[in-house]
């Protein structure tokens, strides 16, 4: 028996994930950041000069796609790499003073496109959203 795409929980995830995607793209398109530079550029406004290592962990993201992620990034002008001076076979990720300077606005952007998702939401129904997110994404990690 087929499953309906309406009750599969992956193709909704999948789906909403699609949608808030392309929303961010097109918020964030002109200041010169990609979807998938945003949570890198989270964690390094969060704590800037951590390992690609760390960024990995953080983010929950393979080693190659960082590095990949990492390399457009510095090609945009967003980050630099600068040896660790404590560990010379590593590097640590900097934000460029352009990054910094865009802080607020990716910020501000990426709040109006989480806001836009939970619009149609009572803040009760949003609380209990992000509750169910969480013990949901808790008992698929590995442990």
């Amino acid at each position: 028996m087929a499953i309906r795409r309406l009750d599969s929980l992956g193709y909704q995830i999948a789906h909403l994930n699609r949608l808030y995607d392309r929303r961010l793209q097109d918020a964030l398109q002109d200041l010169g950041v990609a979807p998938g530079q945003f949570a890198p550029l989270v964690m390094l406004f969060e704590q800037d000069g951590l390992t690609q290592a760390e960024l990995c962990r953080r983010i929950n993201v393979e080693q190659p796609t960082m590095a990949n992620t990492l390399d457009r990034m510095e090609r945009d002008g967003l980050v630099k790499r600068k040896p660790d001076p404590t560990d010379k076979r590593r590097a640590t990720i900097h934000l460029t003073p352009r990054a910094s300077e865009m802080r607020m606005s990716v910020m501000d952007r990426a709040r109006k496109v989480a806001s836009l998702a939970v619009q149609a939401l009572t803040p009760s129904e949003q609380e209990n959203m992000f509750g169910l997110i969480a013990k949901m994404a808790d008992a698929l990690k590995e442990r």
